[in-house]
């Protein structure tokens, strides 16, 4: 809308079926949002209105809350499930910390999606072929880039902690700072819209798909999670002698019991479960571990005040909003029910039946039709409705015949 229009207090309104479009651009019966398909009212976030820095037009961008127009928050918003999961924490006196660790790739242009993607040509003319994982070498001539990225997140406020060249071709990290919930979940929707925008400017693409090339790890969203006490600021999975409490263990209880039923909203596309079925420390199980990337769970090595649980499963292509929800509501779960978590394992393992996930999208969202639990904590609409929309993408990509059942089947008597 127009800045004047904004300035002036107009209300924006929206269908409310927008919230479950599909990523190919359809929609799923209207019984699953409302078969009058009403309006919704966009309200923005006071503290999320932000002039875009890389566009030469002056432009902003307002990060809004879905409300309906009875005022209350739409059951059908990411945003607004994230901010429920919250204050059922703040309703005990909790808060719950999170930081998030992206994972991306730059390529260079792909005009022809059916041609894999490439590494942009560097500074010597060549293409990185994967040598350059944790170097500090700037071969790759993306400096130019990084250097408008990092100016542009000073310029939205996104701090960022540590950045690295990960392990697959052209594939980088950043990390950002530990902090509110809701705040991490914007900063990671601004950051991965910043990443694409200044990749265009500079004739690269940014992708955040969990596995855009084969014999290479994907890319995560890991998700680091405490809980402080309100008013003091304890962390409440440490006690005074800086030994682990029953809190927290229970939410490690919590994660395993919902991360099989979660997995569609962790791992929402076909091509997350390429990352997860070829696990390259992208764990595909409810294990958890001191220190060890094989699990789903991970316990960072940390200080007690920063002892936290590192849910690996999510990746890069997740729903911020709807990752961090699911992950804080299911360790909450834990909290309330007061449930015990397995024994930790160490070294290599074979995972239990028990706490083995979904390999596929059919199965995460066959999983989680049949879940109470996730009806319980995100309402009914609200995961009816994610599984139709779900179902749609899942039928298109089964509409297309792919290159290796021509290559590989064609031939078969």
């Amino acid at each position: 809308m127009t800045a004047e229009g904004f300035l002036e207090g107009r209300r924006l309104q929206m269908a409310r079926g927008v919230l479950l479009q599909c990523i190919m651009g359809g929609y799923p019966p209207a019984r699953f949002y409302g078969s009058d398909d009403g309006d919704l009212a966009l309200v923005p976030d006071p503290a999320q209105i932000h002039r875009l820095p890389w566009s030469q037009q002056p432009r902003a961008l307002a990060i809004c809350d879905a409300d309906e127009l009875t005022g209350e928050s739409s059951p059908l918003s990411t945003r607004g499930q994230l901010k429920a999961v919250i204050a059922r924490y703040a309703a005990l006196g909790l808060a719950p910390v999170v930081a998030t660790e992206l994972e991306f790739f730059v390529f260079a242009p792909n005009p022809d999606p059916t041609q894999p993607f490439q590494p942009p040509l560097g500074l010597d003319g060549r293409r990185e072929d994967g040598h350059s994982a944790f170097s500090v070498s700037s071969n790759n001539g993306l400096r130019p880039f990084f250097n408008e990225v990092y100016e542009c997140m000073a310029a939205l406020g996104l701090p960022r902690d540590t950045f690295m060249h990960e392990m697959g071709v052209s594939q980088f990290e950043i990390n950002l700072l530990h902090g509110d919930p809701l705040l991490l979940a914007d900063q990671t929707l601004l950051f991965k819209h910043l990443l694409k925008e200044v990749a265009l400017k500079h004739g690269l693409t940014v992708v955040c798909m969990a596995k855009p090339l084969a014999h290479t790890p994907g890319s995560s969203m890991h998700i680091h999670q405490s809980i402080v006490e309100i008013g003091t600021g304890r962390n409440v999975f440490s006690d005074k002698a800086g030994e682990p409490t029953a809190t927290f263990r229970h939410f490690i209880g919590g994660q395993q019991a919902g991360l099989a039923d979660f997995t569609a909203l962790f791992a929402p596309n076909v091509n997350s479960y390429q990352r997860l079925c070829h696990p390259f420390a992208s764990p595909n199980n409810a294990c958890w571990s001191h220190d060890n990337r094989a699990a789903g769970l991970r316990i960072p090595a940390s200080s007690p005040v920063a002892r936290r649980v590192e849910n690996r499963l999510p990746g890069a292509d997740a729903n911020p909003y709807l990752a961090i929800a699911a992950s804080l509501a299911a360790g909450l779960y834990g909290i309330e029910n007061k449930l015990e978590p397995s024994e930790p394992i160490q070294g290599e393992f074979v995972v239990p039946d028990n706490l083995s996930l979904p390999c596929t999208l059919h199965a995460a969202l066959e999983r989680l039709k049949r879940s109470q639990l996730a009806k319980e904590l995100f309402g009914k609409e609200f995961i009816e409705g994610y599984i139709a929309s779900k179902t749609m993408e899942l039928t298109s990509f089964f509409d297309e015949i792919t290159p290796w059942e021509r290559r590989v089947l064609a031939a078969q008597a």
